[in-house]
């Protein structure tokens, strides 16, 4: 038998709307709704938070590893446990586990660990990104050049055969590196197209988006510069309004200058949203890793191979968004939307994910006011 609960918090955070002196009624594993507290029935058990504010868990579409855990070192279910566990506790109640360009081995190794996890019903896993392999071969980032490559039937047929067992499917795609069937064909069966790691010009993305691209992969980085005769990816995703795009926010990655330039030029109706990129180093003691037989090592906050290349972020969702709320000027609701219900829209689940209205999952954050993590709730239970 399922308990009905409430919890009341000063302010509560809906995804989109502030209450005042509210309370959020929480039924089994799922959001009854949000209520005044004079409204709440008097029988009603009540957690009562006598500071701070509630909102919904973080949404994470990119996250590489964490716990001392990097997925790509061996993509099965215990890898994912240790990699949502590590988040879970840190505010992130529904990320998409991510595996960067690898062999072919090695994608069918983590789609299988992905629905395996989703049946098991693994606390705080979404689904799956598939970052890469079909990525502009000269702006590979940290991802292993031998391994990337153009999509081809077989690849195609892959990724549409792993939507069918998995709730949610992103990849990460260059216009260059697949044709504009192969992005209808993925669109069509649900599955999240973004564009990234890529050289692509901008009437290029402006045709991947119309065959049903949907997103851009950590902006700015990884991409041709915005110029002002060739706006590029950079350009592209801010003027075209079907597109959402995802931004690292830790000051490293991109300058807050250029988050704050960023978020004011992007056209709607698509929005800008934060992801960790977040690798094994995140919620752990741990310094250095291996990542496709390179070593990364953390200094100063920074993640970097030998050769200077960053090597995703030492960063979780919750510092993502204090970053963009200290450092870049946006406002606490604007934030925690960036963090929960914008990313929510962009892998198709608004209503279930990322929001406090009714149906939703009873995923649930105190934040304190400076939005530091203090209690997590993941449907409906706290951790």
């Amino acid at each position: 038998m399922t308990e009905t609960f409430a919890i009341a918090a000063p302010r509560v955070f809906d995804g989109t709307l502030w209450h005042e002196r509210a309370a959020v009624i929480v039924d089994g594993d799922l959001v009854a709704g949000v209520t005044p507290q004079t409204d709440l029935h008097p029988g009603l058990r009540i957690e009562r938070l006598a500071k701070g504010l509630l909102a919904p868990g973080f949404v994470d579409l990119q996250i590489n590893g964490g716990g001392g855990v990097l997925f790509n070192d061996a993509p099965g279910i215990d890898a994912i446990k240790a990699i949502s566990a590590a988040h879970l506790k840190r505010g992130t109640t529904s990320m998409l586990v991510t595996l960067i360009s690898d062999t072919g081995d090695k994608i069918d190794a983590a789609i299988a660990a992905a629905v395996e996890a989703q049946e098991a019903r693994v606390p705080g896993l979404l689904g799956l990104h598939l970052e890469g392999p079909h990525l502009g071969p000269t702006r590979p980032g940290a991802h292993d050049p031998s391994r990337i490559r153009p999509m081809g039937d077989a690849d195609l047929r892959r990724l549409l055969a792993a939507k069918a067992r998995l709730d949610v499917l992103m990849v990460t795609v260059a216009p260059e590196a697949i044709t504009l069937d192969q992005i209808a064909a993925l669109a069509k069966a649900g599955i999240v197209v973004s564009l990234g790691h890529s050289e692509a010009t901008f009437e290029a993305v402006r045709r991947a988006t119309e065959a049903g691209a949907r997103s851009v992969t950590h902006l700015f980085n990884a991409m041709n510069p915005f110029l002002h005769r060739a706006p590029g990816l950079i350009g592209a995703a801010l003027e075209i309004g079907q597109l959402s795009a995802s931004l690292i926010a830790d000051g490293v990655h991109v300058s807050p200058a250029a988050l704050a330039i960023a978020i004011r030029a992007k056209r709607g109706p698509g929005k800008l949203f934060l992801v960790s990129d977040a690798m094994p180093t995140v919620a752990s003691d741990k310094t250095e890793f291996n990542l496709a037989g390179r070593k990364a090592r953390l200094e100063d906050g920074r993640l970097r191979f030998a050769d200077g290349t960053l090597v995703g972020a030492h960063l979780d969702m919750a510092g993502a968004a204090r970053f963009i709320h200290d450092h870049v000027g946006i406002e606490t609701g604007e934030a925690l939307r960036m963090a929960t219900a914008y990313p929510a829209e962009v892998a198709l689940c608004t209503g279930r994910v990322g929001t406090l209205v009714p149906g939703a999952r009873a995923d649930l954050l105190r934040l304190g006011d400076d939005l530091t993590v203090e209690a997590v709730w993941s449907g409906g239970v706290r951790r």
